[in-house]
Formats: C-alpha cells, sequence, structure tokens
C-alpha cells in the first residue's frame, strides 16, 4: 500500500516558535480535510510531529501538522448499461465477483432482464434513448461501460429446408439511429453531466466499410451510426477506451491469445472473432489500466490452441497507439 505525506496548518496556542513536539497530539487541534481516496491514520500517533514555524499572530501561533497516510483503492462504482446481453451478463457478473474492486450496477430494459441476472437495487430498468431515464442509474458512478446495440428480429417464415438466407429487420423506434447513436449520446451526456472518469464503449469492427454487410441488415447502417457514436464519445474530453469487437462467440475466455489491431486490418487476416467472455474481460481490465485509456483498438483472437493465452493487459493495451 502506497504512503503519503499531507501537512495541515492550525493556530496552537501553547508551542513555543521554533520547536517540535513529538508524540500523542490530540485531534481536537487539528482539522484534517477528508478525502475519499486517502484514509488518515490517527493524529495520536508516535510518528506525528508538530512543528512550529511562523511568527506570533496575537496569542497564537501557527504550525504545521506533518501526517502521513496510506493511500486506499476504493472500490469503483461500475454502470453497465445493455446488462441484460450476452456479453453484458458477462461483464456485470465480473464486476460483481471482483467486490474488492468493483461495485456494480446494472442498467437494462426490463423487468424480464433484470430478475435474468438476478438483479437487486443495484439493478435499473430505463429505455437509453430517454435521457432522464438514465440519470438515476449514473448518478454516483465512477465508470461507464456501455454494451447496448441495437438488435436485428429475424422475419417470419424462413424455412431454412429450403435453404437461401434469412432476412432480418428492427422494430420501430429500435433502429441502429436511436439505440446505437441517440442512445448511446444519451449515455455518455448523462455520464458526463455526472462527472463520470471514463467510458468503455463496446462496438464492432467493420466501420470503415460503407459496404459492409452488417449495415445492409435492414438497411440501418448499423455500423455507421455505431461509428457516430464513438467519434461523439472520443471528442467528449471523457476518458475513453473504445473496443471493436470481431464476430462474437460463445465460447469460454481466457484460454486465447488475444489481438488487437486498427482501422479493420483484422478482418484481412484468418483471425476476426473473438469469445464474448474476452471482450468482457477486456472491459474490465481497461478500467484499470491507464494504457486503456483514449484509446481505440479492434479485438480478436487466434483460435484454441495457437498462441499464448493473454495474461498481462497492461501489455496488450500497450500496443495500441490509434484514439480513434
Amino acid at each position: 500500500m502506497a504512503m503519503m505525506t499531507t501537512t495541515t496548518t492550525f493556530f496552537h496556542p501553547l508551542l513555543p516558535a521554533n520547536t517540535c513536539k513529538s508524540g500523542a497530539v490530540s485531534s481536537s487541534f487539528v482539522s484534517v480535510p477528508r478525502s475519499s481516496s486517502l484514509q488518515f491514520r490517527s493524529l495520536v500517533s508516535d510518528s506525528t510531529s508538530i512543528c512550529g514555524r511562523s511568527k506570533f499572530t496575537g496569542k497564537n501561533r501557527r504550525v504545521s501538522v506533518t501526517v502521513s497516510a496510506a493511500a486506499t483503492n476504493e472500490p469503483l462504482t461500475v454502470l453497465v448499461t445493455g446488462a441484460g446481453g450476452r456479453t453484458g451478463q458477462i461483464v456485470y457478473k465480473k464486476l460483481k465477483e471482483r467486490s474488492d474492486q468493483f461495485v456494480a450496477r446494472g442498467l437494462v430494459r426490463t423487468k424480464e432482464s433484470k430478475e435474468k441476472i438476478n438483479g437487486e437495487d443495484e439493478v435499473f430498468i430505463g429505455d437509453i434513448r430517454d435521457p432522464a431515464a438514465i440519470a438515476p442509474a449514473v448518478e454516483g458512478i465512477d465508470a461507464l461501460v456501455i454494451l447496448t446495440s441495437a438488435v436485428p428480429q429475424m422475419k417470419p417464415g424462413f424455412d431454412p429446408s429450403k435453404g437461401g438466407r434469412p432476412e432480418f429487420f428492427f422494430e420501430d423506434g429500435a433502429y441502429p439511429e436511436q439505440v446505437d447513436w441517440i442512445g448511446q449520446k444519451n449515455q455518455i451526456d448523462a455520464a458526463k453531466a455526472a462527472g463520470v472518469k471514463q467510458i468503455v464503449l463496446v462496438g464492432s469492427m467493420g466501420g470503415t466499410n460503407i459496404n459492409h454487410p452488417l449495415n445492409s441488415i435492414g438497411n440501418a447502417n448499423i455500423l455507421v451510426w455505431k461509428r457516430k457514436a464513438e467519434q461523439y464519445l472520443a471528442d467528449s474530453g471523457i476518458p475513453y477506451t473504445i473496443i471493436r469487437a470481431g464476430g462474437l462467440q460463445d465460447k469460454e475466455g481466457g484460454i486465447r491469445e488475444l489481438l488487437v489491431g486498427k482501422d479493420d486490418e483484422l478482418l484481412e487476416t484468418e483471425t476476426r472473432t473473438i469469445a464474448r467472455a474476452d471482450v468482457a474481460e477486456v472491459c474490465v481490465q481497461a478500467l484499470q489500466l491507464e494504457e486503456a485509456k483514449f484509446k481505440a483498438l479492434d479485438l480478436a483472437s487466434k483460435p484454441e490452441g495457437t498462441g499464448t493465452p493473454t495474461k498481462d493487459f497492461k501489455a496488450l493495451f500497450a500496443q495500441v497507439t490509434t484514439k480513434f
């Protein structure tokens, strides 16, 4: 645990000039500002010293008290939006499991989603398209992890036995423009107003290509709107980490070598997928490492059984040089 030293000044009527007194000191003589990041030792301490260092002011003398203090790492309060989604659930669970490091909150769309993740008072129900619904969830948080996304629905009547591909659509009011742009913008604005210190935003690779197949789903240009929200975050002034994940897989995490890239270069390789659990772990690690801030990265992994499973996330983020 790191040690810190702080000095406060007060007026003491009895202490002679230019002398020091070591030993027990009554805390009633001193007013030390409280700090959320410092936990001060009792002033009644053999290591505490008071030194008179200035001229009399009437009958009082100004003296300084130097107090050693231990820096404590209080848990970060982190809100996960989209906590009911397949990746969001994993992030929320990881934060809950590391209660010595994080106080987890969640934001979901429905009561059913809240029940699915066994949410209690720390899980809020709200619509990210409504700024007023977001405000209670972000109040008092340190960091925000955005995992919300528009989700296409398959058109009814598709018969896989007949071949062909299914068609998809977005429900009214749940198009990428409303969810991935306006909804994410609302979250960023609410977080900024609440004084949030960091935002981790999970998006998708492919945004550099306007003709990417994902943009054709429902003719809704989902990657275009995701990219617009990412740019808005990068311009917000809030420390951020933008994670553009490859094809998401429901597989075990922590057993593959992770790869970072930029500008969709990984899409030109054979390593274009990643387990949701690995994306979730990168989100959690980004909350703890300075190397992750003000960076945007593409994320994929080598196939299981090749390479060395990634354990050093500081080194992983250090590879990233792109801000957008």
